[in-house]
C-alpha cells in the first residue's frame, strides 16, 4: 500500500487529493497545524479514512517528525497562505510559510530519504500568480516569471527551490504550476466564493447586494476535483518535471457574475454588484490563461469541468446548503 503526506489538508485541494488517494489504496497522511485547529472535525468528516498530524511548515523539527511518523512514498506540499490580497497585509507571514516553508519541507525530505534521495518523490504546489506581470500569452512552463504580490514572490521562491533541489540532489521534485481552480469547497474569502455565496443570499432574500473590486480581471479558472489528478499523475513520472495545469480558456469577474445569477434566474445584476477601491489590488494581475500542452503530452491530463458547469455547481451547493440551514 502507497503512503502519501499532504501538507495543507484543510484547504479544498488538501481534501480533494485526500478523496483520490484514498480511492487509489494509498494511506493517507494529513498535516495539520495546532491540536484546536478549527477544521479539524472538517477533515475527519469528509475524509475520515486520513490520518492527521499536527506540525507546521515554520516548524522544521515538527516536519521531520511528521515524515518519520508518516514514512511517505509521496509528500504533496499544498500548505500556505493563498489568499492573495492577505499577502499584502501580512507579507512576512506568507514568506515564512508559503515561500520558507517549501524549503523547510524540501530540507525535511532530503534528510528523511538519506541515500536514497529518490525514495520520496515530493510536489510542490506552485501558481498561475508566479506570472503576475505577464510577459507572454498564454503563459507555459518557460514565461518569464513576474509576481505581483508578496504571495507571488513567495510561491516563486518556493518553486525554484523546488527546482534547485532536484537540480542539486537528485530529488524526485515537481512543480505544479496551477492556474486558479476552485469548488464549493473554497474559502469564502476567495472571489468564485464570496460570489456564489452572496448569489445564493440574494436569490433566498437575505442580501440585497455584493461588493466587488475589478469585474474586468481575467482567470483561467478550472474545478479543484480535476487539478489534484494533476498532481497525482507528476509523482507518477519517471522524472521529475515542472507542468502548467489550467483550462487554456479565460474569463472575467463579470462572465462569473453573468453565469452564477444566472443559475438562481436572475438576468440583470447590474443594481446588485458594486465596487469598492478597498477590494482592488496594488498591483493588478490582469490576464492569465495557461497552455497545459506538456501536461495533455506527457502526462495525459485534461480537465473535464467546464467553467459553466463549475460555477453553477459552486452556487447550486450554496443555495441547498443555505436551504438545509434555514429552510429559504
Amino acid at each position: 500500500m502507497p503512503r502519501a503526506l499532504i501538507t495543507g489538508i484543510t484547504g479544498q485541494d488538501g481534501l480533494y487529493l485526500s478523496e483520490l488517494l484514498l480511492s487509489k489504496g494509498y494511506e493517507v497522511f494529513g498535516l495539520i497545524r495546532g491540536q484546536a485547529n478549527p477544521k479539524f472535525d472538517l477533515v475527519r468528516q469528509t475524509v475520515p479514512g486520513v490520518t492527521l498530524l499536527t506540525g507546521d511548515l515554520t516548524d522544521f523539527s515538527s516536519l521531520v517528525r511528521a515524515l518519520e511518523s508518516a514514512k511517505p512514498d509521496e509528500v504533496y506540499n499544498l500548505g500556505a497562505i493563498s489568499f492573495v490580497a492577505y499577502s499584502w497585509e501580512n507579507a512576512m507571514v506568507t514568506t515564512d510559510v508559503t515561500g520558507k516553508g517549501v524549503l523547510n519541507m524540501l530540507e525535511a525530505v532530503r534528510l528523511y530519504a538519506g541515500g536514497d534521495i529518490r525514495k520520496v518523490r515530493f510536489y510542490q504546489a506552485s501558481s498561475s500568480e508566479m506570472f503576475g506581470k505577464v510577459q507572454e500569452v498564454p503563459q507555459r512552463e518557460s514565461t518569464l516569471l513576474w509576481p505581483r504580490s508578496p504571495y507571488g514572490v513567495a510561491k516563486v521562491f518556493g518553486h525554484y527551490m523546488t527546482i534547485n533541489y532536484r537540480e542539486s540532489y537528485g530529488m524526485h521534485a515537481s512543480s505544479g504550476i496551477l492556474f486558479n481552480h476552485e469548488s464549493p469547497r473554497r474559502g469564502p474569502e476567495f472571489v468564485t466564493r464570496k460570489v456564489s455565496l452572496a448569489v445564493a443570499r440574494i436569490a433566498a432574500g437575505l442580501q440585497d447586494t455584493i461588493t466587488l473590486g475589478n469585474l474586468d480581471a481575467k482567470r483561467d479558472w478550472g474545478f479543484a476535483g480535476d487539478y489534484v489528478e494533476g498532481m497525482w499523475r507528476m509523482l507518477q513520472q519517471d522524472e521529475p518535471d515542472d507542468y502548467v495545469l489550467s483550462t487554456e480558456q479565460t474569463h472575467s469577474i463579470r462572465e462569473l457574475l453573468d453565469v452564477a445569477f444566472d443559475e438562481v434566474g436572475i438576468s440583470d445584476w447590474s443594481d446588485k454588484v458594486g465596487q469598492d477601491p478597498r477590494f482592488m489590488r496594488p498591483a493588478e494581475v490582469e490576464l492569465l490563461i495557461g497552455d497545459s500542452t506538456k501536461a495533455h503530452e506527457k502526462l495525459g491530463w485534461t480537465p473535464k469541468v467546464t467553467f459553466d458547469e463549475l460555477v453553477r455547481m459552486m452556487v447550486r451547493s450554496d443555495v441547498e446548503a443555505l436551504a438545509a440551514t434555514t429552510g429559504r
